[in-house]
């Protein structure tokens, strides 16, 4: 046989392997946590060094109204599901806290995300895709982790720092440096079949741990006018922002750029204070913050990177939310949606591929029925209208995201149909989706309302509205 008939044939087997692959991309979804809106530098922020993250950004496109849960496990339960969290009762950080002596007992949050769920990673496994995930879980322990929902290679972690064992001798290292070893490895391990790889990273969760010499360095920085500009918060920004770039090299030097999306996301918005009252970061200029429906606590910063398919350097103002990465990773995937669940996303390949599209999604809801950095409550939004409910007073706030994202101008004594409508239609979703709303508490005390603690959970359920 000739050289140039060997080099055909060789064509020819190889032509079509590279046309399944271009139709079924790598995916690697790096989960922030606790990272604000307004943390990052593409976003604005100039105390916090993030070059890294801030390169993502120019390579591909920033969504500017993306949104999360207000706290983590009730996003980590939608972004695995493409369900919203309330139809598990995932709807605080699992396993919740009590307020024993306020004035609402909140529904009691299940301990795990339900085995019956058919997560993304089930899919994709069920499709050829080798699943790879590292860190933070929090859906569930013993018998209720990443392994049991799809993920071949599991490494959980909890906390900034992780004692591990190397050569021989015990050390401490920051988390973040050692998920990122393990994600470049399986990176190289994988790089010639598809793969999903999540990385849950704990930064920049409190307590800030972070390497000294990053400490020493933001410590003499001029502060950002009008943000806390914490020295160990920056540090361990600049840890996941570190982490990113490693990754986005590892990608790179594989030669897989080309047939592979990043996600870069945070699974609730910013904590800005402490249970003590001690500064952490801000949301400015959005309201509120981690464990609030106010914007500070659900909208998150989220970017896509895909070379040659998400055009580089663009925004998109569409809002979209975490369970949305359930359907677009089906559909990358050429994988349909099972009829025995249901889909509450809506895939974002329309806009991954042309950011500037309009938004065709008519109403987001939310559902927060317990205490955390505010009262119970639900919140929806319908086009550029939002509306929060308190369940404690009754009381019913509406803003005009569109001329107000600080949401600084409550307006429903000026529009009471719109607010009555709209209430109407936040009502009928609870029904919809089964969510469990508080109750009255017999042992409310105004004077220790306050106070955390246990509360008799063995005759609670929680009930819907």
């Amino acid at each position: 046989m000739s050289r140039t008939v060997f080099l055909l044939i060789a064509c020819a087997l190889i032509v079509p392997n590279r046309t399944v692959a271009a139709e079924r991309p790598n995916i690697v979804l790096i989960l922030a946590d606790d990272l604000g809106w307004a943390d990052l530098g593409c976003f604005g922020n100039t105390f916090n060094e993030t070059p890294n993250i801030d390169r993502l950004a120019h390579q591909g496109v920033r969504f500017t109204q993306f949104y999360a849960g207000p706290v983590c496990s009730p996003t980590r339960a939608n972004l695995q599901s493409g369900q919203d969290q309330a139809r598990f009762g995932i709807t605080q950080h699992i396993p919740g806290h009590r307020r024993p002596f306020a004035k609402l007992l909140d529904p009691i949050v299940p301990l795990q995300l339900p085995l019956e769920v058919d997560t993304f990673s089930e899919r994709l496994k069920t499709a050829g895709y080798a699943t790879g995930y590292f860190g933070k879980w929090h859906l569930g322990g013993n018998g209720y982790g990443p392994s049991q929902q799809g993920w071949q290679t599991v490494l959980e972690t909890k906390g900034n720092t992780i004692s591990t064992n190397e050569n021989g001798q015990q050390q401490t290292r920051q988390t973040a440096e050692h998920l990122t070893d393990k994600a470049i490895d399986f990176i190289h391990l994988h790089r010639g079949k598809p793969f999903v790889l999540q990385v849950s990273h704990h930064a920049v969760h409190i307590p800030l741990t972070t390497k000294p010499e990053l400490v020493s360095k933001y410590a003499v920085k001029e502060a950002m006018a009008g943000y806390p500009s914490r020295p160990e918060y920056a540090g361990l920004l600049e840890e996941l922002d570190q982490s990113v770039g490693r990754i986005m090299a590892a990608i790179d030097t594989a030669g897989i750029a080309k047939n592979t999306m990043i996600l870069f996301l945070s699974d609730n918005g910013g904590l800005e204070h402490e249970q003590n009252g001690r500064i952490v970061t801000s949301n400015k200029p959005l309201r509120g913050e981690k464990g609030t429906l106010y914007e500070g606590g659900i909208r998150i910063p989220a970017i896509a990177r895909w070379s040659e398919i998400i055009p580089a350097g663009n925004t998109c103002d569409a809002p979209a939310i975490t369970m949305d990465i359930y359907p677009t990773l089906l559909e990358l995937a050429s994988q349909a949606h099972v009829d025995n669940q249901p889909c509450d996303g809506i895939s974002l390949v329309p806009w991954l591929r042309d950011p500037k599209l309009k938004p065709n999604r008519d109403k987001l809801f939310w559902h927060l029925p317990h205490y955390h950095h505010s009262t119970p409550a639900s919140a929806m939004r319908q086009s550029d209208w939002k509306l929060i409910e308190f369940f404690e007073s009754g009381e019913r706030e509406l803003y005009d995201l569109g001329n107000d994202p600080a949401e600084q101008h409550n307006l429903a004594s000026a529009h009471p149909d719109r607010v009555a409508a709209l209430s109407a239609s936040l009502k009928q979703w609870r029904k919809e989706v089964g969510a469990r709303t508080p109750e009255p508490n017999p042992n409310y005390d105004p004077q220790r309302a306050m106070e955390l603690g246990k509360a008799d959970n063995s005759k609670r359920k929680g009930r819907n509205p």
